[in-house]
């Protein structure tokens, strides 16, 4: 049974901590790697170097998106074929576990299905544009709709 009381807030912690994961994970490809030696290595994959900047593009709004708690469902989505596209890319052919050498496919794996849950979960607590739908369903739950 889910506790409809706590719920919302553990939307809220896993849609948080998920949003500051795809910053962290931009600023590494922004402030460490640099754009320039991101696109250098998507090129070195055999991809158009412009990708990197779509896929450096979509990690911020989608880190953004999610911490704030807008388009939640339209963001986590978005993250999923980023990560899938780095497991069969990069971290595939290393092996299941991130430790093993270039790292293994375990937490890009882990992360997608994170964001498959947020995807299902929602928005959670304190978002700053629910989900009209939810909206829709709790006020029908709450006999708050008009006959």
């Amino acid at each position: 049974m889910i506790d409809s009381r706590t719920a919302p807030y553990a939307a809220l912690v896993l849609r948080v901590t998920l949003g500051a994961l795809f910053l962290a994970h931009a600023g590494l490809k922004l402030f460490v790697f640099t754009p320039a030696g991101t696109a250098k290595f998507f090129g070195s994959l055999g991809f158009p170097p412009e990708l990197a900047y779509l896929i450096m593009t979509v990690e911020v709004m989608s880190g953004v998106a999610l911490i704030l708690g807008v388009w939640t469902r339209y963001a986590a989505l978005a993250g999923i074929p980023i990560l899938l596209g780095a497991i069969f890319t990069v971290h595939g052919a290393a092996g299941f576990f991130f430790t093993n050498p270039k790292g293994g496919w375990e937490y890009p794996a882990f992360w997608a299905i994170a964001l498959a849950a947020q995807a299902l979960l929602g928005d959670g607590a304190y978002a700053l544009r629910p989900s009209r739908d939810v909206e829709a369903a709790s006020g029908q739950l709450s006999g708050a709709h008009s006959r």
